[in-house]
């Protein structure tokens, strides 16, 4: 019985190695050009300024599920974990930092620019401009990937850079990182981060019957769609398709807000 154990024990431990070195392999270059390449390491260094200390948090938050890798624990290696906790961590730093930058702005103030400072749509940006996603390992092609997931790899980054430095390094990156180079309180004020939320508050305000009717419309598109006519009052305003409900809905929100601006403008 115990020399079975043994065994067993010997095979997760040699199981987990094999993952390792494959880990590493995987992460040992991306190509910038035809002749220079950037490690992970080194892509880590130069987003960030420091030299990691335990590089495997990095490698987890560049792993695609897909990749079906497997850490000491026997769970999945995804940087979904990392996703999560990376927009908490950086969930708490906005907001320390909007509570001290505006003192005068009450609670429904910080949560409306917290939520523009940290908007999906932001955190794609983010992802897109430090190259990100030519760092992740996945089975999937990228083409095949929305935008979001240059969002998902930066909360990733977050959530290693918290775990790999503690709170105080990763709140300077985010400082240094995020809020100067892209926070403008003033041009947030003005942005609008939902159309369509501000559109059904309007339609709410003034009584007005608001409806979106979506439905399945692939077409010859490859990837599934859906399409929207929305209707206010019974009147279609506006349509739109996008590859989710929800972003077709959005869409559609945006084109009625433009056709309806001076409407809305004025409240009425």
């Amino acid at each position: 019985m115990e020399v079975i154990i043994a065994a067993s024990l010997l095979e997760k431990s040699n199981l987990w190695i094999y993952q390792m070195n494959r880990i590493r392999s995987l992460f040992q270059t991306r190509k910038l050009s035809n002749k220079e390449t950037e490690s992970l390491e080194q892509g880590i260094k130069r987003i960030t300024g420091f030299s990691p200390k335990n590089m495997l948090l990095y490698q987890t938050a560049f792993t695609h599920k897909s990749m079906g890798l497997q850490g000491e624990d026997g769970n999945v290696m995804s940087y979904e974990r990392l996703e999560f906790l990376g927009d908490a961590i950086l969930g708490a730093v906005i907001a320390e930092y909007i509570y001290n930058e505006v003192p005068s702005g009450d609670e429904g103030y910080l949560t409306k620019m917290r939520s523009k400072i940290v908007s999906r749509e932001h955190l794609n940006e983010l992802g897109q401009d430090f190259g990100l996603i030519s760092f992740a390992q996945t089975q999937v092609p990228h083409r095949h990937f929305g935008n979001n997931i240059h969002g998902n790899l930066f909360e990733a980054l977050i959530g290693a850079i918290y775990l790999d430095k503690g709170y105080t390094d990763c709140r300077k990156f985010i400082c240094k990182k995020v809020v100067e180079p892209y926070v403008d309180i003033e041009k947030l004020e003005g942005k609008v981060i939902s159309y369509k939320s501000l559109l059904i508050e309007w339609c709410q305000k003034n009584k007005k019957f608001f409806d979106f009717n979506v439905y399945e419309d692939t077409g010859f598109n490859e990837v599934r769609h859906f399409a929207v006519k929305l209707s206010i009052d019974k009147r279609v305003v506006a349509k739109a398709r996008a590859t989710s409900k929800k972003k077709a809905e959005e869409k559609a929100s945006k084109r009625a807000f433009f056709a309806l601006q001076d409407k809305m403008s004025t409240g009425s």
